[in-house]
């Protein structure tokens, strides 16, 4: 029988959310014997947040599979020049190369959501019917406990820039698709998920696969996992 131990899996959450977002998800992958963090940084400063990912890699064995939700995808496409990361997977997310921007990426194929939005005091709030098109497919119920928990990120965060490499173009990498998605437009999914030459699942999914259908989001992990 094989020892050979699996990779562990660091999960980075996007705007509008924490590291609870993954809660349906995580315990599909412990149980099938991944060590496994959900990373919790603060949506402020874009460095911050890739510095909390890599402090995050130093508390699982290596090697790592990075998951990055939404904006994750950034972050992770950042964190990801570190040797211990062998692969990255993608959920519904951005990828930006050096000298791009999220909001460089975003304004490709403009969105739903961002007619639900306030900016206050500095942050984008999603308005309680931004749900729509956040997390549409998912009941009433966990729609507002979606809204209830949805973080508010900095203003500026997506015109915040430091993707040095495009750690996508040399580590493999997934990426699940979704097509029902109205908060990362589907056809800049297939735009970016083309362009790093990805594995693609495609999925009839909201923004939030990982919520409305984690079964899937485990098992491309999974395979991602068992590839390297």
């Amino acid at each position: 029988m094989s020892t050979t131990k699996k990779p562990s899996i660091v999960l980075c959450h996007g705007i509008w959310a924490d590291a609870s977002c993954f809660n349906k998800l995580l315990p599909k992958l412990i149980a099938d014997g991944h060590e496994v963090i959900s990373v919790q940084y603060g949506l402020t400063f874009f460095d911050h947040d890739v510095a909390a990912i890599k402090r995050t890699i130093s508390r699982v064995s290596s090697p790592v599979i990075l998951v990055g939700h939404s904006y994750g995808g950034a972050t992770i496409t950042a964190a990801a020049n570190d040797e211990r990361v062998v692969g990255l997977v993608y959920i519904a997310a951005v990828a930006p190369a050096p000298g791009e921007t999220v909001n460089t990426q975003l304004n490709k194929f403009p969105s739903d959501i961002f007619t639900r939005i306030e900016v206050a005091d500095g942050r984008v709030w999603m308005l309680p019917s931004g749900t729509e098109f956040f997390a549409g497919d998912l009941p009433e119920d966990e729609q507002k406990v979606v809204w209830a928990t949805h973080y508010a990120p900095a203003a500026d965060l997506f015109d915040q820039q430091n993707i040095e490499v495009n750690t996508w173009d040399t580590k493999p990498s997934w990426y699940i698709l979704c097509t029902e998605d109205h908060t990362v437009h589907p056809d800049l999914q297939r735009w970016v998920s083309k362009r790093m030459g990805a594995k693609v699942t495609e999925i009839k999914s909201s923004h939030v696969p990982m919520l409305s259908h984690p079964d899937v989001v485990a098992d491309v992990i999974n395979q991602a996992a068992a590839a390297v």
